[in-house]
């Protein structure tokens, strides 16, 4: 078939015709007709490394900054060598004596410290001369171009402040005007929550220097002294930040700890900001990064920023139908709650977890956190620290999918570091060989259990199947890439040490079979016989799944490499002695290895249906009674008052969408707006009588959403596999297959019309119509790497 060029693709399809041209404002922005009154309303931009979140105030204006290496604590000891000795008393409690509340009481004795916390850097405050009243304000964050920006008049002059966290320069910078020359005058200050100074630096400079606190207790933990300080320089971490201020048109002075800019019509200020980390020094680091981009003008930065930014976020487009309203995205968000549908605004959530994701992990920088690199706090929700047991892996659910595989090379950076450290836990803990990581992890890489030895639940402290979980992150990567360098060099030897470690934990248990113990299914309770509340048991469904995925990986990679034929053999047989997946009293699959009731049936997290999502063992085509039984569990998860946080519900989206039911999933979609979305579009996460940030909802409502679009786990490319009513027409470009394909597909009334696929290898690629069409001229296709494929839909 002769393949169109990119302008006949979009004219065959009528929902395709406006794309986005300079005269059409762009559909990827939010904004608002007041400032931020508090943090969670405030906008952010990031580069991966420096954050901010941009207030957009009319007689001040604050930037919350922060830095992705300010942690608090140090490199430390956190193994138990007594725990290993305990976990023959666990195993015995839970396999032979059934006592699973008292095998709960020994796991406490297995747990290490708690970790520590992600940091604030410092405040960035404006404070303005004006005597007038303001009016046309407006406050935007646009994603296409990752800039944040504030306008209004006052004083018979319009006022605009651009602000941008460049990946082109490693600066964080504001631009300042009045169309009034002269009239532009305000002063500047820099100041930190954390142990700091500030002074001038320069005519026209501020540095301010710090050291974050040693240890900072979890914010769920009670403590007379939750932060704390210490002289010796090595127990926690120096930091800088430095302000530079070129105005035009007027005078700029620097007094102690304050800017002030009299009389200009322009100002550009720029941030650097490093750490200590790694033995480096933040001051001469952040003095670098200014002198680096002194030469460049306000235009020249904001063109590289841009170019930057747009060749990651323009790979994918996307149209559900009217993208762009009149109404503010506060405004939209509400009529959303109120029941007027709006699926411009779902594309738009789309749009922004695919940004968040651009502005808060690329290679070189630390991977996103709990709260993507953005936190005003000393002592923030759990840490904000890298929870493992979906929380972190979901931030990267969207990262292969939506066409932005490079922003996963900080995770491979975490799991790499995390190993080194997860070997040593393993053999000091266990006396196993391979890595282990538990249920938290933070900048200094903690890999044994948490809890305080002691304090922590068992089902969260001492859970130690995070390694395979990351693993399967790795794994993906190739199937999405077929880089078998990377296999090769770095994949393959941690999945293989994982596997390792999860072959020396598996145990027999009565019927001759291999399971694990201690088992937990992530956070949850189970009733025991007799009515008790317990958590820890053997072979939960959630623990089988993880490890069946990684033997596998491991089994399939060391074919492809002609590595390791023993360990293939060992992991061969391991697989066929793992229990069977169950299917419980009401149909349900099972969570536990025994049918055992929930103690709160509508509990957020659904572990046991990891093989249905992110997973891919229960497919309608294979293991179709226990993809069935998957749908019964979501059934009464969600009946049950489930999914009720925004990462949860995300999480139930993509379960809807591998169920192919895209009006369920589609009602998920509109909970997580109306319930689970702050102003910003931060997901948000219930937290006593009000809401706190956290970022994994914005991540997994993408990658779910994505889904929706296009699966390719089940051994085909499928094309809407879950498109729900509520969009008849629309287009999506660029998403990503395995086998590293890019697509692009339109649809009206509701029925595919065509589609294009771009190999990046050449292959041959099963392909899967929507229920009830067919593929014109064939549904296997061979493509050859670099190539285009355009397909129409019949039937």
């Amino acid at each position: 078939m002769p393949t169109p060029t990119r302008r006949q693709f979009l004219a065959a399809v009528p929902a395709a015709a406006a794309l986005r041209g300079a005269e059409a404002p762009s559909p990827w922005v939010l904004w608002y007709r007041t400032p931020a009154e508090k943090w969670t309303d405030a906008l952010p931009v990031g580069n991966g490394r420096l954050g901010a979140m941009v207030f957009g105030g009319f007689e001040t204006e604050r930037l919350q900054l922060n830095e992705d290496t300010l942690w608090s604590g140090y490199k430390r000891e956190w193994n138990n060598p007594e725990a290993g000795k305990y976990l023959a008393e666990v195993r015995r409690l839970v396999l032979e004596e059934e006592d699973y509340a008292g095998a709960d009481r020994v796991c406490r004795k297995m747990q290490g410290p708690y970790n520590q916390s992600y940091q604030p850097l410092a405040d960035l405050d404006l404070k303005f001369e004006m005597a007038g009243a303001v009016s046309g304000y407006r406050r935007e964050l646009d994603l296409d171009t990752a800039i944040a920006r504030t306008t209004y008049q006052a004083d018979g002059a319009t006022i605009t402040r651009e602000v941008f966290a460049s990946a082109a320069d490693p600066v964080i910078v504001m631009h300042v005007s009045s169309s009034r020359p002269g009239s532009l005058s305000f002063s500047a200050d820099l100041k930190s929550l954390l142990c700091s100074q500030t002074r001038a630096d320069g005519p026209d400079a501020l540095l301010l220097t710090g050291k974050a606190p040693s240890h900072v207790e979890p914010n769920y933990v009670n403590s007379d002294k939750p932060v704390l300080y210490d002289d010796d320089p090595l127990k926690g971490m120096p930091f800088a930040c430095r302000l530079s201020v070129h105005a035009a048109g007027g005078r700029v002075a620097s007094e102690g700890g304050r800017v002030t800019v009299r009389g200009a019509q322009a100002a550009t200020l720029r941030i650097g900001a490093a750490t200590n980390y790694r033995g480096g020094s933040g001051e001469r680091l952040s003095a670098a990064h200014l002198r680096q981009t002194a030469g460049k003008s306000y235009g020249a930065l904001r063109s590289a920023h841009i170019a930057e930014h747009q060749k990651l976020f323009r790979r994918v487009d996307l149209n559900l139908g009217a993208r762009t309203s009149a109404a503010a995205t506060d405004e939209r968000l509400q009529a959303v709650k109120d029941g007027k549908p709006d699926p411009g605004l779902a594309a738009l959530y789309f749009q922004y977890g695919r940004y968040l994701l651009i502005s808060s992990s690329r290679p070189g920088t630390q991977a996103a956190n709990l709260q993507g690199i953005w936190n005003d706090l000393v002592r923030p929700p759990w840490s904000s620290n890298y929870t493992a047991n979906i929380n972190v892996q979901m931030n990267y659910w969207p990262a292969e999918t939506c066409n932005l595989g490079e922003c996963a090379k900080p995770l491979f950076d975490l799991i790499e570091e995390l190993a080194s450290s997860g070997r040593e836990t393993a053999r000091v803990n266990y006396g196993l060989p391979g890595w282990v990581s538990h249920h938290n992890v933070d900048l200094w890489r903690q890999s044994a259990p948490v809890g305080n030895f002691g304090s922590g639940a068992p089902t969260w402290a001492n859970w130690q199947m995070s390694a395979p979980w990351f693993c399967s992150h790795l794994w993906e990567h190739y199937l999405f890439t077929g880089d078998k360098e990377f296999l090769r060099q770095r994949a393959y030897p941690l999945m293989k040490g994982a596997a390792e470690f999860c072959l020396a934990w598996l145990i027999p248990d009565k019927q001759g079979r291999l399971t694990t113990c201690p088992s937990f299914s992530t956070e949850n309770t189970f009733l025991a016989p007799g009515g008790k509340k317990a958590q820890t048991s053997a072979g939960c469904t959630m623990d089988l799944a993880l490890i069946r995925e990684v033997f596998a990986g491991v089994r399939e990679a060391s074919k492809l490499l002609a590595v390791d034929a023993d360990l293939r053999a060992r992991l061969e047989a391991a697989l066929g002695r793992l229990p069977p997946y169950q299917v419980g009293k009401h149909g349900q699959l099972q969570e536990w290895s025994k049918d055992f009731d929930e103690a709160e049936p509508g509990h957020r997290h659904m572990s046991h249906m990891y093989p249905l999502y992110p997973g891919a063992e229960f497919t309608p085509r294979r293991n179709a009674e226990l993809w069935r039984a998957a749908r019964v569990s979501l059934e009464r998860r969600i009946q049950a008052g489930g999914a009720y946080t925004g990462w949860s519900r995300a999480w139930a989206i993509a379960f809807w969408a591998r169920l192919s039911d895209g009006d369920l999933a589609h009602e998920s979609l509109t909970k997580l707006l109306t319930h689970s979305t702050g102003p910003n579009l931060f997901d948000t996460h219930p937290a006593g009588k009000g809401w706190i940030f956290q970022i994994d909802g914005n991540f997994g409502g993408t990658a779910a959403l994505a889904e929706m679009l296009l699966q390719s786990h089940d051994g085909a490319i499928e094309f809407l596999p879950a498109l729900p009513k509520a969009w008849p027409e629309g287009y999506v470009k660029g998403l990503r297959a395995r086998g590293g394909v890019e697509v692009d597909i339109a649809w009206a009334k509701g029925r595919a019309v065509q589609a294009e696929l771009r190999p990046k290898l050449a292959g041959e690629f099963v392909l899967r119509a929507p229920q009830g069409q067919k593929i014109r001229p064939a549904e296997r296709v061979k493509l050859r790497a670099g190539g285009r494929y355009t397909i129409t839909f019949g039937g």
